[in-house]
C-alpha cells in the first residue's frame, strides 16, 4: 500500500513537473538566451502546423474504364474526405465525448487534464490519462499517418514517450488553435484518424462498418466508430463484437454525461439506455474496399490492363507511390466489351487451367492522335495463384520470352517496298531451299528451307499470305538486315527491340546485361531475324498492325484518355509523341499486301470458321520450334494480336488439339499461328466490331505494285 501510495507521488511529482515544462516551453518558445537552436526548432513547429492547416492528405486513386465505370482502386489509405457538413452532429459529440470533453474550453493543450492526470496518479497510483487533446491527436496522428505514411517507424516516432515529442506535439497544437477553428479542427481529426480494417478518416469508416456516409451516422454507430479509435486492432466489431459493444456503451456513456442527449437527466438517461441496447449494426460482411489490380471490376479479366496502365504511367512520371497516395481519377481507354470478348476468345482456345499454354491477346484503336489500348487480356487471370490458372504478369502487354514467327516477315516486306526493291504485285523468287551469300550461322553457310511446297515465283502480296521462308530471306539480303531491324522498331516493337535483350530480359541500367535485342541482330548480322524468332510483346505487335491501318503513323500505346488530380484539375503526362514511323502510300501498299492471309492464305481457315468477310490485314506466325504461335490483323477500326506460347517452367513444343497442350521435344505435331492464335483473333475481332460497318482498305499508288 505504502508502496503503490509511493508510487503514485513520484508519478505526481513527474506530472507536475512536465506539465511545468510543457508550459514554459509552450508559452515561451523563443527565448533570446536559448540561441539559434531554439529559433530553429520554432520555424520547424510554425512550417509544421501550417501544414496541418492544408493538411493534403493520402486519398484513394480511382481508376475508370473507357465507360467512366471503376475497374480498380489504388492506395495506401482507404480514406474519403468530408468537409464538416458532411459529418453528423452525433458523430462529432461522441468523438468530443470519449477523447476530450473540454475540447472547446481549451487552446490545444488541456492543463486542467495534465492536473487530473496527475492528481488521479497521485492519489491511486492510476495511469495518465486524459493529457491528450484532439488537437495533439491529429497532429500526432497527421505526424504518423499523413507525413509518416503509416510506417511502424513512423508510428513509434509519433507516439513515442518522451518529453520532447510532448513538447514539440503541444506547441504545434497551441499554433494550431490560432490558426484554425474548432471545428476545423475537429473535421481535420475526423478526416486522418485510422478506424481500423484498413479505414481510415470517418468518410471511409462509416462506408466500411455501416455502409452510409458520416453525414447520416446514428447515436449508436458514431458511438462505436469513436471508441474504435482508441484501440482498432482490439474493439475491432468484425472479430469481437462483444468488445466492441462494450466500448460503445462507455462512449455513449459518455455522451450522456456530457450533455449530449440535453439538459433533462432522466430524458437523457432514457436515451442512452435505449441507445445501449441497440444492434451493433455491423454490414455482415464489412465494406472494404479492393486495392490494386484486382479491382472494383472483374479483376481476374480487368487486371492485366490495370497492371499495364500503372508500368505505362511509371513511365510517363507518375510513379505508384504517388498513384496510391494522390487521390487522381483515372479514365483509361479499356473498353469493357472488348476486353471481355478477348478473354472469352483466348479461354475458348486454351482453358486457363491448360499446364503451360498461354493465350494473349492485345487490342488497340487507331486514331489519328492517339493508339487507344483497348483490351489486354488472356486464357488466364490476373492473380497469384498459378494452380488456378492466374498470373500477376501482364502477359498481353509484357516483352515474351518467345517469338512471332513469321510475322516478322511483314518487316522484311515493308522495309522493301519503302526502298523500292519490290512491289505488292511484283514476282519474287521462292526457292525451295536457299543459302544465304550474306549471313553465317555460326562458322557455316545459313541455309533455310520452306516448311511447304510452294511455286517458284509469287508476288510479295502471294508470299505474305503462304509465308515461304526463303523468299524473305533473299528479300532481307536485298533491303540490308539492319534496315528491316530499323523497321521494326519504328513500326511498334520498340521495347522489344530496345528494352530487352535477346533473351528478353530487360535491360539494366548501366548495360551490364545488353546489347539490346536489335542490336543483338545486327552485331551477328543473324539473317534469321526475318523468321521472328526472338522476344516480342503482344501488345507491340498489334501496335504495329495498328500503325499499318493508321496511315504509317506510329502512337504509343496508351491505357489513359485522361487524368484528373484530387482538385479535378489535368495531369500531364510525358508521353512519347508519335511519328510517322512509313509514308502513308507506302503504308498503304502494305496494307493491300498483307490483305490476303485471310482468304487465300495461311489464316483462311481460320477465317471462314468465323464468318469473317470485312477488309483487313493479316499476318500469322510459327516459331520453328513450335514453342509459340502469333497472329496480328486489323481493319481501319481495330487492330489486335494474338500470342500463344508455352508458359511453363522448361519450354516445350506446343502440339496442336482441343485443347492445345506441350507435348515435350518432338514437334511433329506443333501446331500453327493458323489454329490457335488466328481463331482467337477472329472470334474476338467479330464481337468488337459488331455494329460497325465494314471499311475499306487505302488504294494503292502504282509505283508500289
Amino acid at each position: 500500500m505504502f508502496a503503490a501510495r509511493a508510487t503514485g507521488l513520484v508519478k505526481l511529482v513527474g506530472l507536475c513537473l512536465m506539465a511545468g515544462v510543457l508550459v514554459a516551453a509552450v508559452l515561451f518558445p523563443v527565448v533570446g538566451g536559448l540561441g539559434l537552436a531554439s529559433n530553429r526548432a520554432a520555424d520547424t513547429v510554425d512550417q509544421t502546423s501550417g501544414e496541418l492547416t492544408k493538411a493534403e492528405l493520402p486519398l484513394v486513386t480511382t481508376v475508370l474504364d473507357m465507360n467512366g465505370q471503376p475497374i480498380a482502386y489504388l492506395y495506401d489509405q482507404y480514406r474519403i474526405p468530408v468537409p464538416s457538413e458532411g459529418i453528423a452532429d452525433t458523430m462529432k459529440a461522441a468523438i468530443i465525448a470519449i477523447e476530450d470533453k473540454r475540447f472547446f474550453e481549451h487552446k490545444g493543450v488541456d492543463w486542467q487534464g495534465i492536473a487530473r492526470a496527475a492528481a488521479k496518479a497521485g492519489v491511486d497510483g492510476g495511469a495518465s490519462q486524459g493529457a491528450s487533446t484532439l488537437t495533439q491527436q491529429y497532429v500526432k496522428n497527421y505526424l504518423a499517418f499523413v507525413v509518416g505514411e503509416g510506417s511502424e517507424e513512423a508510428y513509434e516516432k509519433a507516439t513515442e514517450v518522451t518529453l520532447g515529442r510532448k513538447i514539440s506535439e503541444a506547441r504545434i497544437a497551441t499554433q494550431l488553435e490560432q490558426k484554425m477553428t474548432k471545428d476545423e479542427i475537429l473535421t481535420a481529426y475526423l478526416n486522418v484518424v485510422p478506424f481500423g480494417n484498413g479505414a481510415f478518416g470517418v468518410g471511409a469508416a462509416a462506408r466500411t462498418y455501416f455502409d452510409t456516409t458520416p453525414d447520416k451516422l446514428t447515436v449508436p454507430q458514431a458511438a462505436m466508430l469513436a471508441g474504435l479509435v482508441n484501440e482498432p486492432s482490439r474493439l475491432n466489431p468484425g472479430s469481437d463484437v462483444d468488445a466492441a459493444i462494450k466500448r460503445r456503451n462507455t462512449v455513449i456513456e459518455r455522451m450522456r454525461d456530457n450533455g449530449a442527449f440535453g439538459p433533462d437527466a432522466k430524458v437523457a438517461e432514457e436515451k442512452a439506455a435505449e441507445y445501449k441496447a441497440a444492434d451493433i449494426g455491423v454490414v455482415p460482411d464489412l465494406k472494404l474496399l479492393p486495392n490494386g489490380c484486382v479491382g472494383a471490376g472483374d479483376g481476374p479479366v480487368y487486371g492485366f490492363f490495370c497492371r499495364y496502365l500503372i508500368d505505362y504511367l511509371e513511365k510517363a512520371g507518375l510513379p505508384a507511390e504517388k498513384l496510391k497516395r494522390g487521390g487522381y481519377t483515372i479514365t483509361t481507354t479499356m473498353d469493357p466489351v472488348a476486353t471481355r470478348a478477348a478473354k472469352d476468345a483466348a479461354m475458348a482456345q486454351v482453358p486457363k487451367t491448360q499446364p503451360g499454354v498461354a493465350n494473349a491477346m492485345a487490342v488497340v484503336e487507331p486514331a489519328g492522335d492517339k493508339h487507344r489500348v483497348r483490351a489486354l487480356a488472356a486464357n488466364r487471370d490476373f492473380g497469384n495463384n498459378a494452380d488456378a490458372g492466374q498470373s500477376a504478369y501482364s502477359i498481353p502487354a509484357e516483352v515474351t520470352k518467345f517469338g512471332a514467327g513469321s510475322i516478322y516477315k511483314v518487316f522484311t516486306a515493308a522495309a522493301a517496298l519503302e526502298r523500292g526493291v519490290t512491289g505488292i504485285d511484283k514476282q519474287i523468287d521462292v526457292p525451295k531451299l536457299y543459302t544465304s551469300k550474306v549471313y553465317k550461322d555460326g562458322n557455316k553457310a545459313y541455309t533455310v528451307k520452306n516448311a511447304a511446297d510452294y511455286k517458284e515465283k509469287m508476288t510479295l502480296t502471294e508470299a505474305l499470305a503462304q509465308s515461304p521462308n526463303t523468299a524473305f530471306i533473299i528479300l532481307e539480303e536485298k533491303v540490308g538486315l539492319n534496315n528491316v531491324v530499323d523497321m521494326a522498331y519504328r513500326l511498334g516493337l520498340r521495347e522489344s527491340m530496345q528494352g530487352v535483350n535477346g533473351a528478353g530480359d530487360p535491360l539494366k541500367a548501366d548495360g551490364s546485361n545488353g546489347p539490346s535485342q536489335g542490336d543483338e541482330y545486327k552485331r551477328d548480322n543473324s539473317g534469321s531475324f526475318t523468321l521472328g524468332a526472338g522476344p516480342t510483346s503482344v501488345l507491340e505487335l498489334a501496335n504495329v498492325s495498328a500503325t499499318i491501318v493508321g496511315g504509317g503513323k506510329w502512337c504509343p500505346p496508351t491505357p489513359v484518355e485522361k487524368i484528373l488530380d484530387r482538385n479535378g484539375q489535368p495531369v500531364p503526362l510525358k508521353e512519347a509523341p508519335c511519328d510517322q514511323a512509313l509514308a502513308p502510300e507506302v503504308a498503304a501498299a502494305l496494307s493491300t499486301g498483307m490483305s490476303q492471309d485471310t482468304r487465300s492464305g495461311t489464316a483462311a481457315t481460320a477465317a471462314n470458321a468465323a464468318g469473317w468477310n470485312r477488309p483487313m490485314i493479316g499476318k500469322t506466325g510459327t516459331t520453328e520450334n513450335h514453342w509459340s504461335v502469333a497472329f496480328i490483323g486489323a481493319t481501319p477500326q481495330y487492330a489486335g494480336a494474338v500470342m500463344t506460347f508455352t508458359d511453363g517452367v522448361a519450354p516445350q513444343v506446343i502440339c496442336s488439339g482441343s485443347p492445345p497442350r506441350l507435348c515435350g521435344t518432338n514437334d511433329a505435331g506443333g501446331v500453327f499461328g493458323g489454329q490457335v492464335a488466328a481463331p482467337t483473333w477472329f472470334n474476338a475481332m467479330r464481337v468488337i466490331h459488331d455494329g460497325k460497318p465494314p471499311a475499306d482498305l487505302p488504294p494503292v499508288e502504282p509505283r508500289f505494285r
